[in-house]
Order: C-alpha cells, then structure tokens, then sequence
C-alpha cells in the first residue's frame, strides 16, 4: 500500500514536470517567452521537484523506520551486537573448556 502511494505520487510528479514543460514550450512558441526564459523556468522547477523528493525520501524513511519499530523487528545493528556477543562468549567458552580438560 506504501509503495502504491509512492508511486503514484512519483508518476504525478513526474507527469506534472513534463505538462509545465509543454505548457512552457508552448508560451516559447508563441513568443510569450524567450527562450531563456522558458529554460528558467524549468530548470527552477526541475530544482523544487529534485528538493521535494528529497523531503519526501526523508519522510518515507522515517515512516518506514516507525512502522519497523512498532513490529519489534531486530535491526542490522541489534543482530551485529548479538553476533559480536556469541563470538566472545565462544571464546571465552573455549577457554574454559581447554583449561578444565587440561586439569583431568
């Protein structure tokens, strides 16, 4: 369902983008604007839609980073912590048991 959403809002943009674009050419060709300006214009626009994508990575992950928290999933981190863990309590098992055998 997520993703949905995200798609769709990506492809709006996106056909939003070139409908200015056509719109804009469209003011070129009828000598409403110079071409400087029609390039202006969508370069400025390019720009707010690169920066608003940007905003909206940010929220997904931060939605998404909510949502794994309410599951009470481990994280990558939790699961190199526990691995650093039993690596050590291996080591220190082992050490154990090659003193008490040497001892019989």
């Amino acid at each position: 369902m997520l993703f949905e959403i995200i798609k769709n809002t990506m492809l709006a943009a996106l056909g939003a983008q070139e409908m200015l674009r056509e719109f804009v050419e469209g003011l070129v060709e009828k000598g409403q604007l110079s071409e400087s300006q029609g390039k202006t214009l969508i370069n400025e626009w390019s720009e707010k839609v690169t920066i608003a994508s940007s905003g909206i990575n940010v929220n997904i992950s931060e939605i998404i980073g909510m949502a794994l928290d309410k599951m009470n999933l481990a994280t990558k981190d939790d699961i190199e912590k526990l691995n650093k863990k039993i690596a050590a309590l291996s080591q220190r098992l082992a050490a154990y048991e090659s003193g008490h055998t040497d001892n019989k």
